[in-house]
Parts: structure tokens; C-alpha cells; sequence
């Protein structure tokens, strides 16, 4: 018998664990280790609310949890309830799924004033992470501005923009909800440092936009080049682009007859932050792309916002005893490997790219890998306690564990609390979870 932990039960944990389990069948014992009582990670607290379509692969996730040789050990943190070196004294092989949870830095003057946050912490807001339900953003503002050229930004300036009707069948959050209910933000600018053909905005997310209520996204036909360089772009990035034409050639009266208005500003880099204990406006440079970077031009100007959302991308927690990549934000190894009997997945290898699906792929050639070790020596040819050996730790310790039976518990008390329309509504503290999955 083999013994598997996974730290980490989003996306990449769970497509790692359904490799274990085809590699090794009813020989393998794996354990998906949480830092909270409820599964699905990224699925859960990052996917869009209105997103229920992508929402639904936990479905697949749930098919794998429910295998006897498959648990869910929730509600405990490596690194605090259990170390790293006492994981791999019971496991043979240890993976961190732990994907990219924390923002990155824009690292510019004014970052700490109030009302700008991250991607990580503004999305969590709205769906419900218990680390940022009391966040409060203040929605007061006329102007807001996101910063970053992906799906991300598109997410923050559709929730920023939606009736409340529009959010019908989403999971949002009721304290989010109430307080876009009473929003009196105008005007979303989208800033980006390149221009139109190095968006990283995908074609189904861009349509969205234009289906929008009470919204709607204005692009400036000057910042967009000739049309027959389009012929050069891969048909996804292709199809974005014609979204953005599509949305210059908007007629003024239908901008006019929508009371927010979504500016795309292309070739336009933050520079710093302009404000009096709260943010009051992004001073921006303008750029120009040369050889696909963005390069400054000298000239400056400033785009008020009483509202800032950085969509920049992410980074990965450090854990005590792992090696980590400072620089890029993201655990140090080589395609995966990154001790002997020590692996990741995920955005936890590669930083925050790709979609979803791309985590697969990760999660079967970590588990080739671990086949390869097991069979050159590398990770001893006797195994390990696993889960006897943790549950006895667990144990001693007094950790109050939640699994898969228990989530399903807090899955249903969710699913009875849901307002009319909402598929759920998620509890936001830890201690309201573990009262009810017991």
C-alpha cells in the first residue's frame, strides 16, 4: 500500500489524487489535506459567482473524494497543526496543490492607502473566503479602476457592474450583494500596460461585457491597430480582439443610455497612487509596446478612482522545511519535483497560468514521477503509516478534522440557507462550518 498526501484540494489536488488512484487502484491511500473545513479551493473562492457553468466541475472532484481510498482532512494547516518533516515520515510521497492565494505586489507609492486591494482579497470578498468576508470595500466612489489585461479584471468589472437581478442563479455572497445593491460607481476604467493584441482576455468573458444591463464598455479606436495585423493573432486571442472593435464602434447613445460606463485604457501603466489616507486617483504613463514590452513615454496623467482593484496575478504561501522561489512566487523545483518524496502541482510549480483544465496534466505526470522514484529507490521500498499514522497524530493533538461527510453536511446546510434564486449561500466563518458539519 502506498500513502499520498496532498496539500491542497482544488483544482490541481484533486486531479492529482484521480491520477493517483488510476495509477495505483485499490493500492493507494490518499489524503488531501485543507487549511479549511470545505473542499474545491479555487473553485470555491475564485471562479467567478456568476460562473456557475465552470463551477460545476466539482462534480468530477466530488466522483474522486468519494472513493474510500480518497479523504478529505480538512480544517488543518501544515505547517502549524502538522510540520512538513512529520508528513513525510508518514507519507511516501508528499504534493503541495496549495495554488497561489496571496496577490502580488504592485510595489508602487500609495499602495497602502485605503480602498485599493488586491484581486485575491476583492474576490474573496464576494465569494464568500472567510480570510476576507470583513474587508468592506467602500463603494461610494463614482470612479473605480481595475489594473490588468486578464479574465480576472473582467470578473471584478462585470460584479462591479451587474442588477441585481443579473446575479439570479450566481452564488454570490448576501454581504457583497448588499453592498453592490447600494454602489454608486459610474465609471470602471480597465488599465493595461500593452495594448490590444497582448490581452490575456478571453473571447467568452469580453461577450460578457456586452450583455450587460445597466453597463457599458467603451474602447477607444485609436488604440486599436490595423485591422489586418489581426490575421497574425491565434483565433482566440483574434476573436477577443474583435470583441474590443465591436466595442469601439458603440454609438455614443447607447453609451448614453447606460448609466456605468466600462473604459478599456490600453498603453497605460500605474505609476502611483494619488490620495489622503484613501486612494483619489491612479496617476498613469503613457507607453508604447516595443518588441512586446511596454516601454514609458515620459508622458503622465491621472485617472480618478476612489476605488482600486489590482489584478495583477498571484503567489504562492511559503511553508516551514519547503524550498520556495521568492522571486517568482511559487515553490523552487524542477518540473515538479522539489526534494526526494516531496512534489507540487498546480500553480504551486508553475505560478498563477492557465486554466483549470491545465492542472490535470500537472496532477498525472507528478504521479509518473512518483512511479519513477518508487522505482529507481529514490523513495525507499518500504511504505509508510499514512493514514493510520496521521489519524493517531491527529488524535494526540486534539485536531478537530473535517471530512468529506462532514462538508457534505455544510454543502446542505448552504444549500437550505440560500436566498431565492442562489444555488447557496456560503457560510463566511470557519467556526459556523465546523458547527455545521457536526
Amino acid at each position: 500500500m502506498r500513502h499520498i498526501a496532498i496539500i491542497g484540494s482544488g483544482p490541481a489536488g484533486y486531479y492529482t489524487a484521480e491520477a493517483a488512484q488510476k495509477q495505483w487502484g485499490e493500492d493507494v491511500c490518499v489524503d488531501v489535506f485543507d487549511i479549511l473545513p470545505v473542499p474545491y479551493g479555487l473553485i470555491r473562492f475564485g471562479v467567478a459567482p456568476d460562473h456557475q457553468s465552470i463551477k460545476g466541475v466539482s462534480r468530477r472532484y466530488e466522483k474522486t473524494a468519494l472513493n474510500e481510498n480518497v479523504r478529505f482532512v480538512g480544517n488543518v494547516a501544515v505547517g502549524r497543526d502538522i510540520t512538513v518533516p512529520e508528513l513525510q515520515s508518514l507519507y511516501d510521497a508528499v504534493i503541495f496543490a496549495t495554488g497561489a492565494p496571496n496577490d502580488r505586489e504592485l510595489g508602487l507609492e500609495g499602495e497602502n492607502l485605503a480602498n485599493i486591494f488586491g484581486s485575491a482579497a476583492f474576490v474573496g470578498w464576494y465569494n464568500g473566503h472567510p480570510k476576507f468576508a470583513d474587508l468592506d470595500p467602500d463603494l461610494s466612489a463614482r470612479e473605480a479602476v481595475v489594473i490588468g489585461m486578464g479574465n480576472v479584471a473582467l470578473d471584478v468589472a462585470r460584479i462591479l457592474s451587474k442588477t441585481e437581478a443579473e446575479f439570479e442563479g450566481a452564488d454570490i455572497v448576501t454581504h457583497a450583494l448588499e453592498s453592490l445593491r447600494e454602489s454608486r460607481i459610474e465609471k470602471i476604467t480597465i488599465l493595461g500596460r500593452r495594448g490590444p493584441h497582448q490581452i490575456m482576455m478571453t473571447p467568452k468573458e469580453l461577450g460578457e461585457l456586452a450583455a450587460l444591463e445597466r453597463a457599458s464598455p467603451r474602447v477607444d479606436i485609436q488604440d486599436l491597430p490595423d485591422q489586418e495585423e489581426d490575421a497574425l493573432l491565434e483565433p482566440g486571442l483574434r476573436k477577443s480582439v474583435a470583441h474590443l472593435r465591436s466595442f469601439a464602434a458603440i454609438p455614443e447613445d447607447i453609451h448614453a443610455e447606460k448609466p456605468i460606463e466600462i473604459e478599456f485604457d490600453m498603453f497605460a501603466s500605474p505609476v502611483r497612487f494619488v490620495g489622503d489616507g484613501k486612494v483619489q486617483a491612479v496617476e498613469v504613463e503613457r507607453t508604447k509596446v516595443e518588441s512586446g514590452r511596454a516601454v514609458g513615454t515620459g508622458e503622465f496623467y491621472q485617472v480618478p478612482a476612489g476605488l482600486v482593484v489590482s489584478c495583477i496575478g498571484y503567489r504562492s504561501s511559503p511553508i516551514p522545511d519547503v524550498p520556495f522561489d521568492e522571486r517568482a512566487g511559487r515553490f523552487a523545483n524542477d518540473a515538479g519535483r522539489i526534494l526526494p518524496g516531496m512534489y507540487c502541482v498546480g500553480w504551486a510549480r508553475r505560478g498563477p497560468s492557465g486554466t483549470i483544465g491545465t492542472n490535470r496534466p500537472d496532477g498525472y505526470d507528478v504521479v509518473e514521477k512518483i512511479v519513477e522514484d518508487l522505482e529507481s529507490g529514490v523513495l525507499g521500498r518500504k511504505g509508510k503509516s499514512g493514514r493510520a499514522g496521521f489519524d493517531a497524530l491527529a488524535e494526540e493533538r486534539k485536531l478537530d478534522v473535517v471530512t468529506f461527510r462532514d462538508w457534505k453536511k455544510i454543502e446542505e446546510a448552504e444549500e437550505q440557507a440560500a436566498r431565492e434564486g442562489a444555488p447557496r449561500e456560503k457560510f463566511v466563518d470557519i467556526e459556523a462550518m465546523i458547527r455545521a458539519s457536526r
